[in-house]
């Protein structure tokens, strides 16, 4: 009953990280978004995963004991999840110095002008 309750209210927060990506027009809002939609998916594998009466597979004893596999794998999917907010904050970071703003309707009309690069030459150039 519990992992029932756990699966349908994953799928409601997948649908509210949906939700807000797509009708968010701030950046930052965009990138909570992922990472609900990221959480949403990890919590629904792992109710998924879950079985009354299963432990750990540590000790002596190997009965009844739940495969480490999924779990491992969840893990793995968390770390994932927090690199690409870490990265996406990251290159927020940069547009917002650029631009300073953090909506995509200005990230879309307004252009962002390289910095010029004496050092690097363009392929024209070298030939």
């Amino acid at each position: 009953m519990l992992s029932r309750i756990v699966e349908i209210s994953s799928v409601l927060m997948f649908f509210i990280g949906f939700y807000g990506l797509v009708s968010s027009k701030n950046i930052i809002k965009s990138i909570a978004s992922i990472t609900i939609l990221e959480m949403a998916v990890v919590t629904f594998y792992l109710s998924l995963g879950f079985t009354e009466g299963m432990r750990a597979p540590i000790g002596p004893s190997m009965e009844n004991v739940a495969d480490p596999l999924p779990q491992a794998l969840v893990l793995t999917a968390i770390v994932i999840g927090v690199t690409v907010t870490a990265v996406n904050l990251t290159m927020l970071i940069s547009l917002t110095h650029q631009i300073k703003k953090t909506d995509w309707d200005s990230v879309r009309t307004d252009t962002v002008d390289p910095e010029p690069n004496d050092h690097l030459q363009n392929i024209t150039d070298i030939q």
